[in-house]
């Protein structure tokens, strides 16, 4: 009898996520410290497939529509981020408008979450224009850090579930080390910038908008039946499946930046 350590199918999954892992890392922080329109790039690209994502989980059987959608998606936020201004982003009703009139059901669902990736993608290009490597940086690793405390503490200790209808593995005790995980990012932000100790708490605050992200997704998929977006990535599933923390975490920016202005007094 075979040892469970030496089943090389184990071990071939490990080694596909590990490199999928890595390429998107690779990719992604390049686009980051370039900025510019290799960043935008980026966010079009990764958004657009998002859109294409969201419609094949709503309805699988039409492909062409779905590339339709994500084609009309690029279109709209290249020219946006091109040449738009904040009154432009009546532009982002297009997809979801045109999206949810092809549907019999589900009509809400694509409008609402359409609408959604588009400004989190937006988000964060004007994010990265308008305060630099540095706070986008910040961002991402409050998304990283959570995701990564959340995992293991909710490993280790178990406990009472989250939010057990929806997502099912999530715990209190990984959802309160994720605040963590990001008070600790915030701390060490105070540190090495100019920050003030308001930073720490909007760490958290953020951390807990990308948790309600991937809540959303988690809630998506579990209305949809599908276990993943897509299966784009091997041993990861779909951009939408890596990316749902950081579009929630962008939307709440997009709200404290744009109204309350939160980053320009914390920062």
């Amino acid at each position: 009898m075979s040892l469970p350590e030496t089943n090389p199918a184990k071990w071939d999954d490990l080694t596909v996520r590990f490199v999928s892992s890595a390429a998107m890392t690779f990719v992604g922080a390049i686009a980051v410290i370039l900025g510019g329109v290799w960043f935008q790039m980026l966010v079009v690209f990764v958004t657009a497939v998002m859109v294409w994502e969201l419609w094949m989980m709503i309805r699988p059987k039409e492909p062409t529509k779905g590339m339709l959608m994500a084609a009309l998606v690029a279109s709209v936020l290249s020219g946006q981020l091109a040449y738009g201004h904040l009154w432009g982003l009546a532009l982002f009703l297009i997809v979801p408008v045109v999206g949810a009139t092809q549907l019999r059901t589900e009509a809400k669902t694509f409008f609402i979450f359409a609408l959604g990736i588009q400004l989190a993608g937006w988000g964060l290009v004007h994010f990265r224009i308008d305060y630099g490597f540095t706070w986008l940086l910040w961002l991402m690793l409050v998304v990283i850090v959570t995701d990564i405390f959340g995992y293991f503490a909710g490993k280790a200790f178990g406990g009472p579930k989250f939010w057990p209808k929806i997502s099912p593995k999530k715990t209190w005790s990984g959802t309160a080390a994720g605040w963590v995980g990001a008070a600790i990012v915030g701390f060490i932000f105070t540190i090495f910038t100019n920050a003030g100790l308001w930073v720490i708490i909007m760490s958290m605050i953020l951390s807990f908008a990308g948790q309600m992200g991937d809540i959303a997704e988690s809630a998506l998929k579990r209305r949809m039946g599908v276990k993943d977006s897509s299966t784009l990535i091997p041993g990861h599933g779909g951009l939408f499946d890596r990316f749902d923390a950081l579009l929630g975490a962008s939307l709440f920016l997009i709200l404290v930046a744009d109204v309350f202005d939160v980053p320009g007094v914390v920062f």
